[in-house]
């Protein structure tokens, strides 16, 4: 098994382990096939895009203890699927993103350019 790339060519880093993100829940931000979101963008949310995401019919701020699912708040990482990022861009809502932590697969939805242009500070 080959190590998952980022979308500048290196190994996939780790997006977050509080709050546990990544459709595996393994704090990357890997995806296969049956990750139909392709969640993928690791982002830093903002209350901008959690109220964006909401509206979408999306709340990733509320809690959901059935599913062990903490709500995000603003700061927090979290791996979005590559679909939702580029609609918050194109709404002028994109939260800033993890080049280093963002799967390559991103590339089939999202531009490069758009990507590094909304990259995060390291913490």
């Amino acid at each position: 098994m080959t190590e998952a790339k980022n979308v500048l060519g290196t190994n996939l880093e780790v997006c977050c382990t509080s709050p546990m993100t990544g459709y595996y829940r393994d704090g990357f931000c890997n995806t296969g096939g049956q990750d139909f979101g392709m969640h993928v963008v690791c982002a830093q949310v903002t209350a901008e895009f959690l109220a964006f995401t909401k509206s979408q019919g999306n709340d990733l701020s509320t809690p959901v203890p059935d599913f062990n699912f903490p709500g995000l708040k603003p700061g927090d990482r979290w791996c979005l699927c590559a679909a939702r990022w580029q609609e918050a861009f194109d709404a002028g809502v994109a939260p800033r993103v993890v080049l280093s932590a963002t799967h390559a697969r991103a590339l089939e939805v999202c531009n490069l350019e758009d990507l590094k242009k909304h990259t995060a500070t390291a913490n």
